[in-house]
């Protein structure tokens, strides 16, 4: 470079970037656009000289101040780098415990060698519970058919046995509620359900109550090995079914509860029987309950929790439970459930 471009490009401002800023250094021209080579003097050499002496300190302190700023920076982000690996470390040592915690509470479950049917019934009979929703100007019509077909299953010897009926006085109105027995298991339930879908007077029944109905449904069921039903009772009582909807898979465990917790309901004779579903909608249970009024259900309920122990089935049944739906039902004068 030529000395009158070094001298022009003192003539200009200094932009340096310190901390984020811009700062703008002025230098004066040295020399005007006007000036010629030809008239430097000695003073002017010197001049120059001293120019370029001072923007090469500028440059020196400005690197210096540079170097400075970039090793407090370095040092800054070492220290954040340390904090965060501080921070992740600590992170980690919590999730760790935690999922200690979570590993200790899955703590290994003994795998059942027989499936729920046999470890909480014998299958020596089955039962079908039927729900009838019907037209609320055909109720009393309905019974009467009822009556006269429960007959007919029993002349034609389906080996069905209807052990209750009722009516739902709380809960669903205009339902019709009935609980029949197959004793031989399903061998017994597949000959009955041939005669009734084949028996013409049967058929001609069947057409006549369908047009009577809203809707229908029903479930087949086992019977807890632990409860037996309990049909001896004096006439004039209120029965309560109780259907619950259970979480799956815990179905053993409801019936472990209840084996143990059964015996505090039997003060005034209320149980009559308990049953789960295994054809139908599953994971569900029904228990079947007796009593000679509602007051006479509340007294009942209420005296269970002043024996020790109740409080404990009910803490360790309620968890397990889904959805749970209660019936106050009144026996049909047909019923052999009264």
């Amino acid at each position: 470079m030529t000395l009158l471009g070094i001298l022009k490009s003192l003539n200009t401002n200094v932009v340096c970037s310190y901390l984020g800023k811009k700062s703008v250094i002025p230098f004066r021209p040295l020399l005007s656009a006007k000036a010629t080579p030809t008239t430097t003097s000695t003073s002017t050499s010197k001049s120059i000289s001293s120019c370029i002496s001072s923007k090469f300190q500028f440059e020196f302190l400005l690197g210096s101040q540079m170097c400075q700023h970039h090793s407090l920076l370095a040092s800054q982000n070492t220290s954040r780098d340390e904090s965060k690996r501080t921070i992740t470390s600590s992170a980690s040592l919590n999730t760790d415990k935690w999922y200690q915690k979570i590993m200790k509470m899955r703590e290994p479950i003994d795998t059942p060698s027989k499936t729920q049917s046999k470890l909480l019934s014998d299958l020596d009979s089955v039962y079908e519970l039927q729900i009838h929703k019907v037209k609320p100007e055909n109720m009393l019509e309905y019974l009467k058919q009822f009556e006269k077909f429960a007959s007919l299953m029993n002349e034609k010897k389906t080996g069905a046995e209807l052990l209750a009926s009722f009516t739902v006085l709380i809960g669903d109105q205009d339902e019709a509620v009935h609980l029949w027995k197959y004793k031989g298991g399903y061998t017994s339930y597949s000959k009955a359900l041939m005669i009734y879908r084949t028996d013409e007077d049967i058929v001609a029944y069947r057409s006549e109550r369908n047009a009577m109905l809203r809707e229908r449904y029903n479930q087949i069921l086992l019977r807890f090995g632990f409860w037996e039903f309990n049909k001896n009772r004096e006439p004039g009582n209120l029965y309560e079914l109780r259907s619950y909807e259970l979480k799956s898979g815990s179905m053993i465990e409801w019936g472990n509860h209840w084996a143990r917790g059964l015996k505090y309901r039997q003060q005034n004779a209320e149980a009559v029987c308990g049953f789960f579903s295994h054809i139908g909608d599953l994971n569900m249970c029904h228990h079947l309950w007796s009593y000679k009024s509602l007051q006479s259900r509340k007294e009942t309920r209420d005296l269970a929790w002043q024996l020790p122990g109740w409080d404990e089935n009910v803490r360790y049944t309620v968890p397990l439970i889904r959805s749970l739906k209660s019936r106050i039902l009144i026996p049909t004068p047909y019923s052999p459930l009264q």
